[in-house]
């Protein structure tokens, strides 16, 4: 504490400082289908349009424009025969220097004809991405209110993308589930990279990844290219930045959501080898001790780091070794607790200790093999172990007013385990591409992604007899030492411009899983059309079909803890199917204020049902805390989703920016029982407004403030079966009349502040997140209480400030 104290008084010190602080940009430009650095691009500083700074690339691609203000900049990339980068929103800080890998796409060109094609902030770096595919940066992810600094909280953002709830950051997808969302990092498949994750999810309360260590990603929402398989709803595809191999820089911030320190810089100069390493620790136990509201009575406590070590090698390519991980620990104990209304994480007739932990390592090797040719390879392995224990309260009745129940109806009598459960998912997986171009017009991708998984889990429970009220015996429903088995996922992907305004891609992907004979999709057709017409228009069109298989937990869930084959409910379903179909328009309205409209239709097919006639679907998982415990299931399941979405984007220049998405659909599904009905998430309509003003002071000091308001339909449920809830201790939904009702609509409005101070090599930074400013309480879901059983409604949390304050130098 007092470390971190003479920093503080150091750094608020430093302020007096009065020179003009400049700083650095630099990088290097690729040409983007081959990574083979381009010589002789002009860069171009466009703070002064009449008389702007320049430089060019040299014979290793790379570029330095000193004595750069500090601020917000535009920089214009341009080389003969290839498109256009603008770059309107370049952050220029005091304390770091910005570092731009830029790749640069071939342009098809007449010698006749003259076409300006450009590339701007947001356009997807996949070069056979066609449709529902945005780049992010890390700027955006600090830039959205409301977004936390989190790339997940930020893509809900974007037309089509909602959030579950707000106590977790999972992401719903035109209507699909959380569950069918793929993370991916550095080309390979990650697990769940979020704190107190729970298996089957792809979502958790807090971020693992810290975009302090990201490099420019993508986001797609449907139609994804060949390369992503075993997903039908999104993907991620983040990558890794290097650190500073020129200089020693570092950053250390104190906010709500954590502690952390950041560290680059130069392990030699001579080769221009350098490193990264982040860590954080969360402080969420100081503020609950100062009387602040975290949104809930249970403390979390979690930790993360990140280290990436990057090594040049002949020829432009480099060797990457990297790591990131985290540990997170929550002990919900009801029996200390004076109120036990606010456990939006757990249940409220338990005492629960749950921990979590994701560890992931890999080595990534890239490498141009000539100027038309690129292979890229990565090795990594992960683990992911849930961990919980829970007991039972059994309680008496008292006389009301006693003073240490605060007038309740029951006191604690006793304490007993009911659960004990750990699951360990660990998984090694090689990622490989290799990319082909002949000239301008043709690149030709292949690849293939393997994974070998092994599960290791138990799970022992016994429940409540209320009849008796006394506990059952226990029984053991997941037993599985080490089960083994490996997804295959080859792919090719031809991309061609037809003409110079046409460019057509066609790619075959397949997926293969030995956990049984059922998870095999030979052939997966992807295909997109991109046309660009005058008056800086574009129409495309993007299909293909996808699959996915479950999520590993469930083969291995073996309710009556026999060796038959019937006695596994999962253990022989085969993959889910998804036709996409998405068509879209884009135009650029003004110099930087584009319109972007997409239409689209989703067909679901051999979706995983029960046998028996009920209305459960797969389709409506993977959102929450809780497991999943299925009946026996097959692929005998439908569903359909469609709607249309608009974007409005103002993109960051002349001090502001704003982005405005809307969204209508529709999400239905078939179960076993054949009745159509609304998915979970179909809340039919979603709309989004962000804004952002930035003001700039004398002494290179600004003030950014920022709002975001958001607008979604309720998510659906249905009446409860109070008698099945009460033999289960949870809500469990009368099967007739499921989602046959809606949640009332949710509503939120953020507001985020940012100040800035530059001085000479050191930038601090002071930003609050003011969450929910206007405290509404959205309705999250109905929750079982105990004794007089009942079923109640939960909210979300209300307000909540967010805050941080960072100096980097």
């Amino acid at each position: 504490m007092k470390n971190l104290l003479l920093l503080f008084t150091c750094s608020i010190i430093s302020l007096v400082g009065f020179a003009q602080p400049t700083q650095t940009i630099r990088g290097k430009i690729v040409d983007k289908e081959s990574k083979f650095p381009l010589v002789g691009v002009t860069a171009l500083l466009m703070n002064n349009a009449a008389q702007p700074v320049g430089t060019v690339t040299d014979l290793d691609g790379t570029f330095r424009v000193v004595n750069v203000a500090v601020g917000r900049q535009t920089l214009r990339f341009t080389l003969v025969g290839y498109k256009e980068i603008l770059l309107n929103n370049i952050v220029v800080e005091a304390g770091r220097e910005t570092v731009l890998n830029l790749e640069m796409e071939e342009s098809i060109t007449e010698l006749n004809t003259v076409v300006v094609r450009v590339k701007r902030s947001g356009e997807a770096a996949n070069e056979m991405a066609m449709v529902s595919a945005r780049q992010f940066s890390v700027e955006e992810t600090e830039r959205y209110a409301g977004s936390r600094g989190e790339p997940a909280r930020m893509a809900s953002n974007f037309a089509g993308v909602q959030g579950a709830d707000d106590s977790r950051n999972d992401i719903v997808i035109r209507g699909n589930s959380p569950s069918g969302v793929l993370w991916r990092l550095e080309g390979v498949s990650i697990p769940n990279p979020n704190h107190f994750a729970i298996s089957g999810t792809s979502g958790g309360p807090v971020s693992i990844i810290n975009n302090k260590y990201l490099a420019n990603s993508d986001f797609f929402t449907g139609a994804f290219p060949a390369e992503f398989g075993n997903t039908t709803a999104g993907v991620f595809d983040l990558k890794l930045r290097n650190g500073n191999n020129e200089k020693h820089e570092f950053g250390a911030q104190f906010g709500f959501l954590g502690t952390e320190a950041t560290a680059e810089g130069p392990l030699s100069k001579k080769s221009k080898a350098s490193y990264l390493v982040t860590g954080r620790y969360a402080n969420l136990w100081l503020f609950n001790k100062a009387g602040i509201d975290i949104g809930t009575q249970a403390v979390p406590s979690y930790a993360d780091g990140f280290a990436r070590f990057n090594f040049p090698i002949k020829n432009g390519g480099n060797v990457a070794l990297w790591g990131i991980g985290g540990t997170s620990t929550v002990d919900i104990l009801v029996s200390e607790q004076e109120v036990s209304d606010r456990n939006i994480f757990g249940q409220n007739d338990r005492d629960q200790y749950f921990t979590s932990k994701m560890a992931l390592g890999g080595i990534t090797y890239n490498q141009p093999l000539n100027k038309s040719t690129f292979f890229k390879a990565t090795l990594a392995v992960s683990n992911n172990i849930q961990d919980a224990n829970h007991d039972f309260l059994f309680l008496r009745k008292d006389a009301v007013g006693n003073p240490l129940v605060q007038n309740q109806k029951y006191v604690i009598d006793s304490l007993r385990p009911i659960l004990d459960y750990k699951f360990s998912d660990t998984k090694y997986s090689l990622a490989t591409a290799l990319n082909k171009k002949w000239g301008a017009k043709s690149t030709l991708k292949v690849g293939v992604n393997a994974d070998m998984i092994r599960f290791t889990a138990f799970d022992d429970v016994r429940n409540l007899n209320e009849t008796t009220n006394q506990l059952t015996p226990w029984r053991r429903r997941w037993n599985a030492d080490a089960e083994g088995f490996i997804q295959l996922q080859p792919y090719i992907q031809f991309k061609h411009y037809l003409t110079q305004n046409v460019a057509l891609n066609v790619g075959l992907s397949s997926f293969y899983s030995s956990i049984n004979k059922n998870s095999y999709s030979p052939i997966e057709p992807r295909a997109g059309l991109s046309w660009e017409l005058p008056n800086r228009q574009k129409i495309t069109f993007a299909t293909g079909l996808h699959s996915q298989g479950l999520p590993t937990y469930l083969y291995f869930y073996n309710p009556a803890n026999t060796g038959t084959a019937n006695a596994f409910p999962a253990k022989n379903v085969g993959l889910m199917k998804s036709w996409h179909f998405v068509a879209g328009y884009s135009k650029m309205l003004a110099e930087n204020l584009r319109l972007l409209a997409e239409v689209y239709y989703q067909r679901l097919y051999d979706v995983p049902v029960e046998i028996q006639k009920s209305s459960f679907s797969i389709l409506n998982s993977g959102a929450g805390f809780s497991r999943f415990f299925p009946n026996p299931l097959q692929n005998a399941g439908k569903g359909r989703n469609y709607g249309v979405e608009l974007t409005l984007e103002k993109f960051f220049s002349n001090n502001y920016y704003f982005l405005v998405t809307a969204s209508v659909f529709d999400a239905k599904y078939q179960g076993s029982d054949g009745v159509w009905r609304n998915t979970d998430f179909n809340g039919k309509y979603a709309f989004n407004a962000l804004f952002s003003k930035e003001f700039t002071f004398k002494k290179r000091k600004s003030l950014n403030i920022g709002a975001k308001y958001t607008a979604t339909g309720g998510r659906w449920y249905g009446p409860a079966d109070i008698t099945a809830s009460r033999q289960s201790q949870e809500v469990i939904y009368a099967d007739a009349t499921r989602n046959s009702l809606q949640f009332s609509p949710y509503n939120r409005f953020d507001i985020k502040t940012e100040y800035k101070i530059n001085r000479n090599r050191l930038t601090h930074t002071i930003a609050v997140d003011l969450v929910n400013v206007l405290g509404i309480q959205n309705l999250l879901s109905l929750s079982y209480v105990p004794q007089a059983p009942y079923v109640k409604q939960e909210y979300q949390l209300g307000f909540l400030p967010v805050f941080f304050y960072r100096i980097n130098f």
